[in-house]
Formats: C-alpha cells, structure tokens, sequence
C-alpha cells in the first residue's frame, strides 16, 4: 500500500474560543459551532470538517457513538467521526484518538450563517444511512469503484493492465483515466451493477448506466505530466488504501508507479474526497519527482467521451472560472456534462492532445494539487441544459475557492 502525501491543511478554516469561566468550572455540556461563508448564493449539501481535537478540548470524554449534532431547529444531523490523522493515540479510553468529524448543511441562497451544537449523550447514537461508498472490485479485473447519491465512477488496476495469456480472452487496457457511471437513482448502484455483469451495466435498466468512454484518454479527471508538446501519464493505479468510507465523506487513496515525463521520473498519490451530495469530488495529486524545481501538470477530458454510435455534439462550457468543461448531447442516451475546476490557476491556461481536453497547472515535488472532477446526466440530475450545467460549475467554482469558517466556543 502508499504511504498518505502530506497535505494542505483544510480549507474548513478552524477558530476556537475559549472561555475561561469554563477552564475553572468543569467541562462544558454543549460545544457550539458557527458556519459563516460570504457568497450569496446557496451553498447545497456543504460539508462542515471539526478536528476531533477541538471537540475533545471543549467535550472532554466525549465518544464517536455517543454524541449528538444538532442543527438551530433541535434536528438531529446525520454526522461521521474519522480517522484520518488521528490527533493521539488512546489507551485509556478517553475519545482523543480520533480524526475530524464531519457533517452537512444545506446553505439556503442568501444564508450566511448557520449554528449547530455538539453534545454527549447517554444512549448510542443511530447508525445514518451512509450516502457514500469506496472499495477495491477484485471480482473485475481489479477496478477501483466510488460513488454518492449523485453519480459513480470507477477506474482501473494492474489485473487490466497485464497482458493476457494466448487464448484466454482476457480483457487489456492500460490508462490512468477515471470513468463515470450516470446514476438515475441516489441508493448505492455500484455492487448491484457489478452483480448485474458487464454487458448489463451499458444499458439503462432504470438505475443509470455505464456510457461514458476511457479508453486511453484521461476519462474525467486523469492526470498526466504535459511537457509543451504530449503528455505523459502513469499507468494503471498499483495500490489502493481507503481511510474513510461514510456515512457522509468517502475517502481513498490510489498511488501510481513512476513513469517517464521527458526524461523525469514522476510517480504520483492521489487521494480522493468523496461527499454525499455533490456532483463533484475533491482529488489531491501529490507528485513525487527529481532533477526539476516544477512540472506541468495536465487534468484531462476525453474528447470523444460517448460509446459508438452516439453521433454526439459537444460544446465546451465557458464558466468564467479555472474550470474547462463538456456538455455532450447524444443520440439516444440524453446530455451529460463534466467538468474540471482548478481553484489555484488563473485563466485558466489550457492545452489539447489527440485524445484530451486538458487544463493546466504547475506542481512542486511533494506537493498536492487540489482540483475537482464532476459529471452529471440530464436523465439523473437537475441540469437539463448546457446553460445549466455551466452555472453549476462555475458555483462549485466560487465554493472551492471561498471556503466555509467555522468558530467554536464552549456552552455550560
């Protein structure tokens, strides 16, 4: 397995208040947290991130299965407790150990502000549905598979890749591109697609469907080293870990092996964020490389991204944001749109190749960058147009780029 890049801290920016009356009267009962942003416009399914450190500081003792999130209303609020960087370890029991939690509101447009509060309880908090899903798929020539209740994607490991025996017919594809699967539905599709059989998941049985094309492309979302002229990619992924996985935030790692950009060695970790309700997910490549202070990293999409047959008209979008974007109208199987946002860029500056639509973005060895891939079918979504598709992108644009803050303080 990889070992985790180190990454930028959140960009949920943390303030703690604390109150000294507290310090000298024991522990407080509640811990409540402000939610302020400045855009005006909404701000659906935001994920709010606390470090578990900061709970623990003002609920000492409070346990993951043994707390309640509360929204203004008294509405409890369906939440998750990780473990990613974990702030200690806990051999005495004492809830310290673990990493962020995690948990959604729904910014109304012209909503600024919201509050919520933190408490321990006595009884064990319900199990909420999880609305996310990452795992390894070894029963398909090793895929790696993710989704929310927006849409699903996939992409490819090293079984695809090997070469096939004489005579076993064995599928091979070599590419570091990320695929889309177009959900209608917002229940879990991934096992009961993988259970349906190949064939069954490029036709739409009333859930979604498999139409997006890879190949050898960057799908929706791959990477790849662009030296001014080509562009150099990885093949498939090697390794996998997952390090959360719901109900509320997926998250994964995929770490590829070296290979050659112009004569340097490049390998690379990604790590994915996958949240409920988004058509968007957060991808942080962390490049690994010598011998050049930066490279250019290209984030791809496929410039031919139907089946056969699909006779498709595609118009890229122009969000006015570091984004490029498609809105493909098909023959028979409806539009979709996908989109790349890189927050960190300005213009953005873009390039092409044969096969990809490509965004562009200096990386420093050890570094992540930060970018966003989202996709979503007129037939499964709210977006029914181009001109809807593009507002979208250029909303998710505005949220990556003007984070939530959260404030803290103790309530007795």
């Amino acid at each position: 397995m990889s070992s985790s890049p180190k990454h930028k801290p959140s960009t949920v920016l943390i303030s703690a208040l604390f109150a000294a009356a507290a310090a000298q009267a024991g522990a407080a009962e509640k811990l409540s947290i402000t939610v302020t942003h400045e855009l005006a416009a909404a701000r659906p399914a935001e994920t709010i991130v606390i470090p578990w450190s900061e709970v623990n500081r003002h609920l000492p003792g409070a346990m993951l299965q043994k707390i309640a999130v509360k929204d203004a209303a008294g509405r409890v609020l369906p939440y998750q407790v990780t473990n990613v960087a974990p702030q200690a370890k806990d051999p005495e029991n004492k809830g310290i150990a673990y990493g962020e939690l995690i948990f959604q509101h729904d910014f109304a447009t012209g909503e600024k502000s919201a509050t919520f509060t933190v408490e321990k309880i006595d009884t064990v908090a319900p199990v909420f549905p999880s609305k996310v899903s990452a795992r390894y798929v070894p029963e398909r020539l090793d895929d790696f598979a993710w989704e929310n209740d927006k849409v699903a994607h996939r992409t490819y490991g090293p079984a695809l890749g090997a070469p096939a025996a004489p005579g076993s017919g064995k599928e091979v594809l070599v590419t570091s591109g990320l695929d889309i699967w177009f959900k209608r539905v917002a229940y879990p599709i991934v096992d009961r697609w993988y259970n349906k059989g190949h064939d069954h998941y490029h036709h739409d049985e009333g859930e979604g469907m498999d139409m997006y094309n890879v190949g050898k492309s960057r799908g929706a979302g791959g990477v790849g080293i662009w030296d001014g002229k080509a562009l150099h990619t990885a093949r498939n992924y090697a390794t996998w870990k997952v390090l959360a996985n719901g109900p509320v935030r997926a998250i994964f790692e995929l770490n590829y092996d070296a290979w050659d950009a112009a004569g340097v060695k490049v390998s690379e970790v990604k790590r994915f964020t996958v949240d409920a309700g988004s058509y968007f997910d957060q991808i942080d490549s962390t490049f690994t490389f010598e011998g050049a202070k930066q490279l250019t990293a290209a984030v791809g999409l496929n410039r031919t991204p139907t089946d056969k047959g699909q006779e498709p008209a595609i118009e890229a979008i122009a969000p006015n944001a570091p984004a490029i974007g498609q809105w493909v109208v098909q023959k028979s199987n409806g539009a979709f749109g996908t989109a790349i946002i890189i927050p960190s860029v300005q213009g953005p500056k873009t390039a092409a190749d044969d096969l990809n639509q490509l965004i562009l973005a200096p990386v420093t060895s050890g570094q992540p960058l930060r970018y966003y891939v989202g996709a979503a079918w007129d037939r499964g979504s709210e977006f029914k147009t181009r001109e809807d598709w593009t507002r979208h992108v250029a909303a998710q644009a505005a949220r990556a780029q003007s984070p939530v803050k959260v404030t803290l303080a103790a309530v007795k």
